[in-house]
């Protein structure tokens, strides 16, 4: 059975809607807690010390997702493998909701950590329904799901959190998965991987044995979890250390102020359907290179609003960095799912991992380089990743280009 034939009737625009719901909401999980890592360690009397294991613990079960879980994509039937991830995501979501103590909240991160990686079989999965013409609209149409659970996240948990507590943060989260999970079933079609419906599947060792050796092996994958990586570290970057910046004399907003300037991010979830345009008609080389400039520009404009106190230009530069770092990513979704259709889930698995680790570099140094300079080092050190990453882009053959 093919399984990487043109979507039929039964991949119509309800089905690709529901895995750019299912990648929003997945993706949205790991970042309720951010803005609420106080009130949680308050209230579960997590020590103050302890307090960022909220949302460390929840990234160590999505890494171990896209590592353990996110490869089973190539031999697991999909719809039944996103169904269980779903209910692992409700679970623990459902868990923190009611946990008293350190321990039992933690377990809930980790587990609705875990449950966050449906956002990367939704994506794979889209590509594969799609056909190859307009597999880029397509997947651009599923990031643009996945983008903007990132971007609304954070300031959707700090409203509900004011108006009805934390707990209800996770509540309203739990059953918005349940009740995916219940209209992706229905939806979805029945999506078989080759090698297991040929009964060729590897080992589960195996699969997951062979991700270092697709690494070495696709210089594709290596190329554009590069570019990527320095995307989202600037990207993670600029988020962790704005609102440093916002909560300071030159702004001096408050926790409503910088959950507010949050939603502008969210004006880059329309270029998602653009990039996916682009990348369908042969520009994807031009239109990374294009990226990493806009990146660049991005970053300048937001050191003008700083220097000059105006909301709105920084408004301007992080909606250009958004939509770089967007663009940027359905270029390289794009490009590796036009590499051979069997290996795909393992491939998306090792890219969204290795530019994740970017974005946990980009936010572990944003506070120490804005306490010692302030916002002209966070400018300083987005700028020299972009333009080492362009560098690297000129390296690339004109032939390798995907």
């Amino acid at each position: 059975m093919s399984t990487d034939t043109p979507a039929g009737p039964s991949a119509g625009a309800l089905t690709f809607f529901l895995l750019a719901l299912a990648a929003g909401l997945g993706a949205a999980n790991l970042y309720y807690a951010q803005p609420l890592i106080a009130l949680i360690a308050d209230d579960i009397r997590l020590d103050e010390t302890l307090a960022s294991l909220v949302v460390t613990i929840g990234q160590a079960g999505y890494i171990l997702g896209l590592l353990l879980v996110v490869p089973l994509g190539d031999i697991v039937e999909n719809r039944r493998l996103i169904g269980a991830v779903l209910i692992c995501a409700a679970a623990g979501l459902g868990l923190a909701f009611s946990a008293q103590t350190p321990s039992v909240f933690l377990l809930a991160a980790l587990l609705f950590g875990v449950g966050s990686v449906v956002a990367q079989i939704a994506v794979p999965f889209a590509a594969h329904l799609a056909r190859p013409e307009e597999r880029g609209r397509k997947v651009g149409s599923v990031v643009s799901g996945l983008m903007t659970g990132i971007l609304l996240a954070r300031p959707a948990s700090s409203m509900v959190a004011h108006f009805l507590g934390w707990r209800a943060v996770f509540a309203i989260a739990a059953v918005m998965i349940l009740a995916l999970a219940v209209g992706l079933r229905l939806a979805l079609p029945v999506r078989r991987p080759q090698a297991a419906a040929t009964g060729g599947g590897a080992a589960y060792g195996a699969l997951v044995g062979s991700l270092w050796s697709l690494f070495r092996s696709q210089p594709v994958l290596r190329r554009r979890a590069a570019y990527q990586s320095a995307m989202f570290g600037v990207f993670t970057l600029f988020w962790t250390a704005v609102p440093l910046e916002l909560a300071g004399p030159v702004f001096g907003f408050g926790q409503e102020g910088i959950a507010i300037f949050a939603l502008a991010g969210a004006a880059s979830v329309v270029i998602s359907p653009l990039a996916g345009w682009l990348a369908d008609r042969g520009y994807s080389r031009a239109a990374t290179c294009g990226a990493l400039v806009c990146a660049i520009l991005g970053f300048g404009v937001t050191e003008i609003g700083v220097a000059s106190g105006s909301v709105v230009v920084l408004a301007v530069g992080a909606i250009l960095l958004d939509c770089a770092a967007t663009a940027n990513l359905v270029f390289g979704q794009r490009a590796i799912f036009m590499l051979a259709p069997e290996i795909r889930s393992r491939l998306n698995g090792l890219f969204i991992a290795l530019f994740f680790f970017g974005g946990a570099v980009g936010s572990a140094v944003a506070s120490p380089l804005y306490q010692q300079g302030g916002w002209g080092y966070v400018t300083v050190a987005g700028i020299a990743a972009l333009v080492l990453a362009l560098l690297y882009f000129f390296t690339e053959p004109r032939s390798a280009a995907t």
